[in-house]
This record gives C-alpha cells, sequence and structure tokens, in this order.
C-alpha cells in the first residue's frame, strides 16, 4: 500500500465511493486477498478472457471496490497469492494491467478488451467525454451494443481535466491552468481522477459488464494533449501515463500562443509543402505560404518530437502499439482557415507524422446549435475540400448540443468520416437526472450544484475583472431571458436586481449558468464557489467529489438512460449508424425500467 492508497482510505475513499483517483484498482491487496482467501470475493464470469494456457476473470470486492486477476495459470504478474483449487490470485494494480495487454492480444488477437483503431475508428467516430465522473461508462457500453457500433468510449483533456503525475498532485505542486470566464486559474487535473486510473477503470467496466464479449472496438482518446511551452520539459511523463491511448489530440496552441525559438524550415520541406498544397488545389503565393508556415513550423516540429515520445511509450507493448492522429488547430483565435488547414496537413505529411483527424475552429460554442446552416455548409465543404484530399476525417470540437440539422448536414458534407467530440453534455445530463430524481438525497446534491453556479456566476459579473463580468452577465442574461425576465441584459449589469433575479430563478440545467460552470463543482472544497475551493485535491475536495457517486440507483439508471439516448441520436443524425437499427435501440431503451435490467443488455 502506498502513500497515496493510505491517504485515501485514511480519509474515507474507497475505489467504491470515489474511483480512479489511483492509478490502482486495488487499494489494500492484504484485505482483498484474505477476503478472496476466504471465498467472500469471487470471480466474474462475464468477464472471463482467454490467457496463454488458460483463462482470467476480474474479481471485485462489492463494498469496497478493490479489483483482482484470478486465473488458473501462472502468469508474469506481480504479487501473486496462490488460492484453493489452484486458483492464482493478483491485485488489480496498473502495472499488472499493462502486462495483460500483450498476454490478452497473444492469446486472442480479436479481443476488444483494451482500447485501440479497429473497427474504422481512424476515420469515423463519436468522442464521449468522462469530463467528471465514471458513471456515464456503462450507458456508453449500451449504446454501443445495442448499434453495434465502435466508439471513442473514453476522452479528456490531459492534463488540464485528468491529474497527470499523482507525485505532482500530492505535493501540492500541479501546474495551474487560467479559465478568463472565472477570472483566475484552477489547478491541472481539475476533475480529480488521476489519467492513469482512468484508463484503468474503462477497461475493467467492459469486462464487469460483459461488453468485451460483443467483439466491438473501442477507442481512448488523450485529448488536447498541449504541445510547447512549460509542456516541453514533462512530455515523456505525459505519452507514459497515456500509454493505452489509442488516439492522441496534439494541441499546438500553447506553441502558437508563444513560440519558442526554432530552426529555419529546410527548404526541402517548404518545397514539398508548397508543391502538396497546389496539388490539392489551393496554389499560395510566395508570402502566404511563408506566413503560414513561419506561424506553423516550431509547433509542428514540437508536434513530431511528442509523437515520438507517444511511440516511445508504447513500446513496452509487443501488440496493439498502433494509434491514432488528430491534429487540434481549434482553440486559437477566429475560424481556420482553408490555407492554415492546407499547409498543416502539409507539414504533417512531410514530417511523417500524418494526421487522421484534424480539427479546425468553425465557431462552434457548447451545447448550442450553429444557427446559420448556410454558413455552416460553406465553412464545412472548404474544410472537408482539403481533409479530403489529404485523406483526413475531420473532428469536431465543442461538438455537444447543436441541432439535428447541423450533424446531418456535417454527416453528408463529410460522407460520415468525422468525429464528434462531446465532453460537456455528459455533465448536462447528470444534472437532468439529478433534477428529475424524486430521491431527496439526489434533490439535495442538484439544489448544492445549482447554488454554487448561481453563486460563482454572481461573483464572477459582480465582483471580478471586466473580462469575467462580460461573460458571466451575458451567461445571466440568457438565464433570465429564458424565464421571460424584460431587459434581461440591463437587469444583469445592475447588482441589486442581478441577484434579487438570479435568487429568484428556478434551478434548471437548461440554464446558461448551470451549463457553464458546472463543471468547477465537483472538486470544489465544501461546495464552495470560491476561488480558493476550486479543483481542491486535498481531502475537502475528494469529499466534494464522493457525492456524485452516493447517488441513487434511479437517478443513475435516468443518467444512464439519457447518455445512451443522446449517442444515439448522434449516431442516427450523422449517419454513423442506420436509422432503423437507432429505432430499434430506443424502443429498448425506453423499455427498460431497472438499473439491473440495463446493464444486462450490455453483455447480451
Amino acid at each position: 500500500m502506498d502513500e497515496l492508497a493510505r491517504w485515501l482510505l485514511a480519509n474515507g475513499h474507497t475505489i467504491a465511493t470515489n474511483p480512479a483517483i489511483h492509478p490502482d484498482w486495488c487499494l489494500d491487496w492484504a484485505g482483498l486477498s484474505a477476503r478472496l482467501a476466504a471465498k467472500a470475493v469471487s470471480g466474474n464470469p462475464l468477464s472471463r478472457v482467454v490467457v496463454p494456457g488458460g483463462w482470467l476473470e476480474l474479481a471485485e470486492d462489492g463494498a469496497t471496490g478493490d479489483a483482482a486477476w484470478i486465473s488458473n495459470v501462472d502468469l508474469p504478474l506481480e504479487h501473486i497469492v496462490r488460492l484453493e483449487s489452484s486458483l492464482r490470485a493478483w491485485p488489480a494494480t496498473w502495472e499488472n494491467l499493462l502486462r495483460l495487454k500483450d498476454l490478452m492480444l497473444e492469446s486472442d488477437p480479436r479481443s476488444t478488451v483494451f482500447p485501440s483503431v479497429a473497427g474504422g475508428l481512424e476515420r469515423r467516430s463519436l468522442g464521449v467525454g468522462a469530463r467528471f465522473t465514471t458513471l456515464h461508462w456503462p450507458a456508453v457500453e449500451w449504446a454501443m451494443a445495442q448499434l453495434g457500433l465502435p466508439l471513442v468510449a473514453n476522452q479528456n483533456s490531459i492534463p488540464r481535466e485528468l491529474v497527470w503525475d499523482i507525485a505532482e498532485m500530492q505535493a501540492g505542486t500541479l501546474a495551474r491552468v487560467p479559465f478568463p470566464f472565472i477570472g483566475g486559474t484552477v489547478p491541472e487535473g481539475h476533475q480529480g481522477q488521476s489519467v492513469q486510473g482512468m484508463s484503468h477503470g474503462a477497461v475493467l467496466s467492459k469486462l464487469r459488464t460483459g461488453f468485451h464479449r460483443r467483439r466491438i472496438p473501442w477507442g481512448f482518446n488523450a485529448d488536447h494533449q498541449p504541445v510547447g511551452g512549460s509542456f516541453d520539459e514533462r512530455e515523456g511523463r505525459l505519452a507514459s501515463g497515456c500509454c493505452l491511448a489509442s488516439s492522441i489530440t496534439f494541441d499546438l496552441s500553447p506553441e502558437l500562443n508563444n513560440p519558442s525559438w526554432c530552426p529555419p524550415i529546410p527548404g526541402t520541406v517548404r518545397t514539398r509543402v508548397a508543391v502538396r498544397v497546389a496539388a490539392v488545389g489551393m496554389p499560395l503565393s510566395d508570402v502566404a505560404l511563408d506566413a503560414e508556415l513561419d506561424r506553423l513550423w516550431g509547433a509542428m516540429l514540437k508536434m513530431q518530437r511528442r509523437d515520438i515520445a507517444y511511440r516511445a511509450a508504447r513500446s513496452r507493448f509487443r501488440h496493439g502499439r498502433a494509434y491514432i492522429r488528430e491534429l487540434s488547430i481549434d482553440e486559437l483565435p477566429g475560424l481556420t482557415a482553408p490555407a492554415t488547414l492546407a499547409v498543416a496537413l502539409a507539414l504533417c505529411e512531410a514530417l511523417d507524422v500524418r494526421a487522421d483527424y484534424v480539427a479546425p475552429a468553425f465557431g462552434f460554442q457548447k451545447n448550442f446549435p450553429f444557427d446559420d446552416q448556410i454558413e455552416l455548409e460553406r465553412r464545412v465543404e472548404a474544410a472537408w475540400k482539403v481533409c479530403r484530399a489529404f485523406g483526413c476525417s475531420i473532428g469536431f470540437h465543442s461538438g455537444s448540443g447543436k441541432s439535428d440539422a447541423n450533424y446531418r448536414l456535417v454527416g453528408r458534407i463529410t460522407g460520415g468520416n468525422l468525429e464528434i467530440k462531446t465532453s460537456g453534455r455528459y455533465t448536462y445530463e447528470f444534472g437532468r437526472a439529478l433534477a428529475a430524481s424524486s430521491e431527496a438525497s439526489d434533490r439535495a446534491l442538484w439544489g448544492d450544484w445549482w447554488a454554487f453556479t448561481r453563486d460563482l456566476a454572481l461573483r464572477c459579473a459582480h465582483g471580478g475583472g471586466e473580462a469575467e463580468a462580460k461573460m458571466a452577465r451575458s451567461f445571466i442574461a440568457h438565464a433570465l431571458a429564458r424565464t421571460g425576465v424584460a431587459d434581461a441584459a440591463a437587469v444583469a449589469a445592475d447588482e441589486p436586481r442581478c441577484r434579487a433575479a438570479m435568487a429568484a430563478l428556478p434551478a434548471d440545467p437548461d440554464a446558461m449558468t448551470w451549463f457553464e460552470y458546472n463543471f468547477l463543482f465537483v472538486l470544489a472544497a465544501g461546495g464552495k464557489a470560491e476561488q480558493a475551493a476550486l479543483g481542491d485535491h486535498g481531502a475537502a475536495g475528494y469529499a466534494q467529489r464522493a457525492r456524485f457517486y452516493a447517488v441513487s440507483e434511479s437517478a443513475r439508471l435516468g443518467y444512464a438512460k439519457r447518455v445512451a439516448g443522446y449517442i444515439i441520436f448522434l449516431a442516427e443524425t450523422t449517419g454513423l449508424a442506420p436509422a432503423e437499427r437507432c429505432s430499434e435501440a430506443r424502443r429498448v431503451l425506453d423499455a427498460t425500467g431497472t438499473w439491473d435490467g440495463f446493464l444486462a443488455d450490455i453483455a447480451g
């Protein structure tokens, strides 16, 4: 038991009540092995897989969440305990999980226990973000099972959302991420779980529910991997923590926003880019080409170096080394010009880091439709003309909450060669599930969550700097206008009237104030809307996070059905799944009335 495991247990946090913080999925091996020996914990038949010479099952203690591997053969895993009937057991540690990847794939090359690039994921998918808890996984597995559709079933921004290094977390030395809309910074990993713990748990979930028996590939996207700046010094460790990711999103914005010195571009590379860009129907003048190259070259060199780090991290595996590359240029100011897109993709080819996806900026806002279909068509068609010529799919970031017309349009233009990334939507659906729950404890959590976002919006609107005040007032005005408040913008700008109007505003998950600020509640110490409380990796922060795992079974079912329903909607409107299949999945979902029944439908 290491220091973090001792600290978690001392503060009342088990894997069952607050998972994915520690990279291991077993905090107390001595206790679990004793319960295994006493036959108080046994293997899960749904989880059985083949390994060299025998079989392997997952065993989990329902009370603590601690997990172990049980097999009828010896395996090269750590910390073996021999049980009766010639069975062997090992703790579900991060290191043991990594060792099992090769063992499973050697025995069964078609195994879908671990994330992979199979099933067409390098061309099309839906990216399902795990922004704040692990509770959505059964819903994603259910939707994939019913639709027979491979998806990127786990997606996170690292290190912005996930803790990239638990030693840094324990030492209190995680870097801070600026959030201009709150006028301050929040520590990295502001959702609390570690990248290794999240990776580990996603794999175990597929075994626990028996989803792996469906033989449907699934992916894990290490999203928004920042390239440049302070991340240069830690890129080896960032890559190591993401070694199970089957797709990597290279985010060039740190280097593009604050470029460092780089060597001049070789003439051969410049010539190759010029020829390639002209060949796709976009010849550029020397001045225009050099302007794009001057802007992109240094960042692309650093992306190449980061790609080498990812290849090195995955070299420990003999099987399943392949991964999908996505180039992210969507977080820069303004829209992405076709010329920028073409030069960036040509540089990817020249540097031998060919992109499978690219994410341009289309002007999307999270969870809001794009109102102008004609303009959206113009922007996407211009980008697709470039991407198609490079054999590259489009990643639509901030893809939550668009209209069915928006999704049908982008699916039609790209011929389904796209990925719609959705993260904030699943936090929103959790709020909707709590708001609709009849359980007092769920309603209490919802009430506190709503109050937190209200108070944070008011603090930013009247008490912060100009930038966050402007954004907060726009969020407040939108929320008030939805309820019929006249002259909502003027009310939002007047502090006494604003406070009175917000106090009278009904708790509503569709209010923009709740949607924009809700993710910061998960690790807010004491649930307080104060700068110092946000992203707290101490006892108070993790006590707050544990509240989400204490929700009722009915709330879990309500949440899962909402998530699954949204995935079905996306799959149908983008054309990734046939309408008939989506209709049947929706019928089954509507008829599901119990949590156990929902879980039973995953394995089939």
